[in-house]
């Protein structure tokens, strides 16, 4: 997916959404960690990307959460 059409998805969600979405991003990214750890397979690009990708849910849950207040 493309990172504009990711961040329009992104945008598009609820807090309760992102939430979400930040959990499952951080299950990713420890899964992804472990099989670094263990050498299966080239995951450090798929690292860089989940963690990308969350700092963003995150700062789209700030902002609405701003905007809120």
């Amino acid at each position: 997916m493309k990172r504009k059409e990711q961040i329009d998805q992104l945008r598009d969600m609820s807090e309760a959404e992102l939430t979400d979405q930040a959990d499952a991003l951080k299950e990713s990214l420890f899964r992804l960690k472990f099989r670094k750890t263990l050498g299966v397979g080239e995951t450090i690009n798929d690292i860089r990307r989940e963690k990308k990708t969350l700092a963003r849910v995150y700062t789209l849950l700030n902002t609405k959460k701003e905007a809120g207040a």
